[in-house]
């Protein structure tokens, strides 16, 4: 590519093979990837299609094997392993469906931990989380610790965690997974929310219902874009 991409995320070629067992897994084929500030993505397609592959190259925890990927116009595949962990903790907000909460923190020191690592003093680092959790609608919770809270209630502490930093784009993997319908349905609003407010979302998904919620779908297979396509016209 010979020029920045002014896209919030641009892939070209992007491409990432396994070793295993004697053999080679094709985990992405060339994936060519654009997605602008703001937008709303759901990625889908069956297991071992390239789904938790392609997160984890957008979201920094893996690196191509061939291929370019941009965040924000900075060239991350090009990038050490020090600076990957510094857009990683900066540009990037995970929300997973496993939650990955400290069991003994409270909900507040859950929250500020991306903080700690970024060096941010411990004032205003209290300010931001507190901010955080009021956002998710967990200003009554947060002295509390996970075994204290229900699953939807740990999984907001998650997406709050995931905002404090303040990220350019919001990667939530499956996180209705490990939620009843009508507490997914609540998270699912408050990304609803949180895409209203302007936040680049993406989202992996195997629930169509839950993609639905996107206004683009990708669908991969076999490491390859199967199909993307607009799902539903955006409201602002």
């Amino acid at each position: 590519m010979d020029e920045r991409p002014d896209a919030t995320i641009v892939t070209q070629n992007l491409q990432r093979r396994y070793h295993m067992g004697g053999e080679v897994v094709h985990a992405l084929r060339g994936v060519d990837l654009k997605i602008d500030h703001g937008e709303y993505v759901a990625v889908m397609g069956p297991s071992g299609s390239g789904k938790s592959t392609l997160m984890n190259m957008i979201g920094c925890l893996d690196t191509p094997d061939e291929g370019e990927y941009w965040l924000n116009g900075k060239l991350v595949s090009e990038m050490n392993d020090r600076e990957l962990a510094r857009v990683r903790n900066g540009e990037v907000g995970f929300v997973f469906q496993t939650f990955n909460l400290l069991p003994r923190a409270n909900a507040l020191h859950n929250v500020e931990m991306p903080l700690i690592y970024g060096g941010m003093k411990r004032k205003e680092r209290l300010e931001r989380a507190a901010a955080a959790l009021k956002r998710v609608g967990l200003a009554d919770r947060m002295s509390h610790r996970p075994s204290e809270m229900s699953g939807g209630q740990r999984q907001r502490v998650a997406v709050a965690r995931a905002l404090v930093t303040e990220p350019s784009i919001l990667l939530a993997d499956e996180p209705t997974g490990n939620l009843d319908s009508t507490t997914g349905n609540e998270i699912m609003a408050l990304f609803d929310e949180l895409h209203e407010a302007g936040h680049t979302i993406i989202l992996v998904t195997h629930e169509p219902h839950i993609a639905e919620h996107a206004e683009r779908s990708i669908v991969l297979r076999d490491g390859s874009i199967e199909t993307d396509e607009r799902t539903r016209t955006r409201d602002h």
